[in-house]
């Protein structure tokens, strides 16, 4: 893209905005001596630049706070009969980056955020600015974490104002630049590490040198874990995951030696027992770039997927940033932790909970878990297995279904997704590295194995029963076998699970007539602390 075709075109709605601003700087001019600028700062620019829409926009004002020129704007566009919606005023927030008081309000459907240009000054041990003042174009360019994220759109010439020097041309050449030396810009903000890798990602952009080499120093990387809260470190790994490019950003932070830093912040007390190989890191890549190609249309000559195994990513928006974050999470399989009172516990549940801060939104810290355990139940589902005979085939793959870390709709799992992420982590020893890829001959087999799995379940129309509920509930069973409702429901309930998948076609009543069978021959699996004679094996 060459520098000349990097331009603005307003839309309508934005056209109006700015002759808006335009004229009301114009009046408080003339009207009551007030002088300011009005300028769109950062992503929209960036965007608009980039031929993408954006319906957020940020006006950076000179010489004047956000709340006050709001006002002045509401009173003005009330006089040439504009509406403003109601202006909110966000107050100044530095856990959650806002340095300054904001004026925020909607116009013309647009939602408008007004804050004044800025300078910041650092301490040595946060990356909370000690000091916020007015700043000149120039110093809020500097202050920014990227060229890129520094361009201005003064309202009041049309133009893009540029006052690093260096964010148009990166913009055009795909480069990712911090507006002063990166050491210091870390250094005042190791969380604009973070946030490079992730604009990076999204745009396919690359770094320059002096700035892969700043983010290597280990004193950079010591503040990326004492200054950065561990929210706002989540929060960008998660929209990491959204970009057009996950591999990218896990591509960067394995070439950066950042995974640790990101990943494995484990308190002093915990990370004797916490630890894994920093060799196993490397599986992170190779698990994105391998779930990349599974879900991309392969020219690679392996065998294509059946179309079941992606049917969750399909119909759950957030199943494929799920995926791609346990992905990048791979080297915590089969790692446990031990807490103060040396309770064993699953390493990836602390990293999502602790070193990320994610919960439960988009089923992070019980979805991905899930996924774990899920792959070590479903893993190598060959058909030609011993355990696929030993029993009725219906209920044993039934049962593994319905596994609840396998499918379960609180948690976000869905049993084709589990057995996508089961596969991808059996497809990792087929890339021995990452320049050399999948070796297509093993991992096809690999993917054949899963591919006839799906397509058994679909012939034993098992695709809708591990949705199915139990044909009796609990109140019944304990209705039917006139005992006091114990943990001992929950098992015959199991039972009744396994009736019906041996029994597709069977109805209520021929469960039930079934059930005082069992009861009247002492076979129901039932402790209730009763009768010896009510104790019973299992229901084979």
């Amino acid at each position: 893209m060459a520098p000349d075709e990097l331009k603005i075109q307003l839309t309508e709605t934005e056209e109006k905005i700015c002759v808006l601003l335009d004229k009301c700087k114009e009046y408080l001019q003339a009207e009551k001596g007030i002088s300011t600028t009005c300028r769109i700062a950062g992503g929209w620019v960036r965007d608009k630049l980039l031929g993408s829409q954006s319906n957020d926009l940020d006006i950076a004002l000179s010489d004047i706070m956000g709340l006050a020129f709001a006002e002045h704007l509401t009173e003005f566009a009330k006089s040439q009969n504009i509406e403003v919606g109601t202006i909110s005023k966000i107050a100044q927030n530095p856990d959650q980056s806002k340095h300054l008081e904001t004026a925020t309000f909607k116009m013309f459907g647009l939602e408008i955020d007004l804050v004044n240009l800025r300078s910041e000054e650092y301490a040595s041990n946060s990356r909370i600015p000690t000091g916020v003042t007015f700043g000149t174009p120039v110093q809020d360019a500097l202050r920014r974490d990227m060229t890129i994220n520094a361009l201005f759109y003064n309202v009041h010439t049309r133009t893009v104002e540029d006052f690093t020097g260096k964010g148009l041309n990166d913009l055009r050449d795909g480069i990712i630049r911090t507006p002063l030396p990166p050491r210091e810009t870390f250094l005042d903000d190791p969380l604009r590490i973070i946030r490079c890798i992730r604009f990076a990602s999204r745009f396919g952009f690359q770094f320059v040198p002096e700035l892969e080499n700043a983010v290597k120093d280990p004193t950079i990387q010591e503040a990326l874990v004492s200054k950065v809260a561990r929210e706002r470190a989540g929060m960008e790994l998660t929209k990491m995951m959204k970009a057009r490019d996950p591999v990218h950003a896990v591509s960067l932070i394995q070439d950066l030696s950042l995974f640790d830093p990101i990943f494995s912040v484990i308190p002093t007390d915990v990370v004797s027992t916490f630890s894994h190989p920093r060799s196993a890191n490397i599986d992170s890549l190779k698990a994105t770039s391998i779930l990349r190609l599974l879900l991309s249309d392969p020219s690679t000559g392996l065998t294509p997927l059946h179309p079941l195994l992606t049917r969750a990513i399909r119909e759950d928006t957030t199943c494929k940033d799920r995926l791609y974050l346990a992905a990048t999470l791979t080297p915590y399989l089969g790692v446990t932790y031990k807490d103060k009172k040396h309770r064993e516990f699953p390493a990836i549940t602390y990293v999502i909970r602790e070193s990320l801060k994610l919960g439960t939104q988009n089923h992070y810290l019980d979805g991905i878990p899930a996924l774990f355990a899920a792959s070590e139940i479903l893993k190598n589902p060959d058909l030609n297995q011993e355990k696929f005979r030993q029993s009725s085939e219906r209920v044993i793959i039934g049962l593994m279904l319905r596994e609840k870390a396998v499918h379960n709709v609180n948690t976000g799992s869905h049993w084709t997704s589990s057995l996508l992420f089961s596969l991808l982590r059996e497809l990792i020893p087929c890339c021995e590295t990452i320049e050399e890829g999948l070796e297509v001959s093993a991992a096809s087999e690999k993917i054949t194995i899963y591919n006839r799995f799906v397509e058994r379940v679909e012939e034993l129309a098992l695709t809708s029963a591990v949705d199915a509920k139990p044909l009796v509930d609990g109140r019944e069973v304990v209705s039917l076998l006139n005992f006091k409702a114990g943990p001992w429901t929950g098992t015959v309930l199991a039972r009744v699970v396994e009736w019906q998948l041996e029994h597709p076609e069977g109805s209520k009543d021929e469960c039930l007539t079934w059930l005082k069978e069992q009861l009247s021959a002492g076979t129901l699996d039932i402790d209730q602390n009763g009768p010896a004679s009510k104790k019973a094996r299992i229901y084979k």
